[in-house]
């Protein structure tokens, strides 16, 4: 059963977030990729603070090592997204300016948004290689991170889902944009990163068997995905919503962070109420 329920929503949130992602960027919801970014940061955020962390602290394990963990796991991600962003400059340091702005996720992959112009050239397919490679090693991590919810809990489980499919649609918008690059063929481009979406279910099931190997270490796995987490909200999304707006624009955005934690605060009644 449990099984079961990883494989299904870590292909969910894998394919899914891939889905939603072209629909942003190439389709009808191309306007409401701000408010994406919005509600992506509350769900982070309230399934780290609200859910992740709360069922850690609630085992046997020391609040002095699970907050040293979640330390530990901030200051990673952290490193990581240096190490990818240095490796990003040196591999495109002759490319054009506007590689200057863009937004990196906790895994240094560049995020696009309609609004940023950005070409990686024909003349360098490669990139797109890496990017796929890239996005398919980070998916596999969403899988094992959504196991270790399951295996705690079935509904933080679908909690954590839900999570990894909001803070996924941005990186993949970028991935998208990189393949678009060096290509004109959208279904092409959809195709490739629905297949390295789809790796999260592999993580999932990797996931499955590891967690049940190491069940005495599960607090200290949702401690892992609570940084994970943490840090793509603070790092990443809130920056790139960090702009002088309108005090409509201001208030649209505090909406739709609240939709966010809304909607993580939702799935948690409709668990308790079976």
């Amino acid at each position: 059963m449990i099984l079961l329920a990883i494989v299904a929503g870590t292909l969910v949130a894998g394919i899914g977030s891939v889905w939603l992602a072209a629909a942003l960027s190439f389709g009808a919801l191309a306007r409401y990729t701000q408010h994406m970014l919005s509600l992506a940061a509350g769900a982070l955020l309230a399934t780290a603070f609200m859910h992740l962390l709360p069922e850690a602290f609630e085992s046997q394990a020391g609040a002095h090592d699970l907050f040293l963990v979640l330390l530990v796991g901030l200051v990673f991600f952290f490193l990581l997204d240096k190490a990818e962003l240095w490796h990003h400059g040196h591999e495109h340091h002759h490319g054009p300016a506007a590689h200057g702005h863009e937004a990196h996720d906790d895994h240094g992959h560049a995020h696009h948004g309609p609004h940023h112009g950005h070409s990686h050239g024909a003349d360098k397919p490669a990139g797109s290689w890496a990017v796929l490679t890239g996005d398919s090693v980070h998916c596999f991590g969403d899988g094992v991170l959504i196991a270790s919810a399951f295996v705690a809990d079935l509904r933080l489980g679908a909690i954590a889902a839900l999570a990894v499919l909001a803070h996924e649609v941005p990186h993949h918008m970028g991935d998208l944009m990189v393949l678009r690059a060096g290509s004109s063929n959208k279904r092409a481009a959809l195709v490739k990163v629905t297949l390295a979406g789809a790796v999260t279910a592999l993580g999932g099931i990797t996931g499955y068997w590891l967690v049940d190997q190491l069940q005495d270490y599960l607090p200290y796995f949702l401690a892992v995905a609570s940084s994970s987490f943490i840090y793509v909200a603070l790092a990443d999304l809130i920056p790139q919503l960090q702009k002088r707006l309108t005090a409509r624009e201001t208030a649209a955005q505090i909406a739709w962070l609240g939709v966010g934690i809304g909607m993580v605060a939702l799935v948690s009644s409709i668990g308790h109420a079976h």
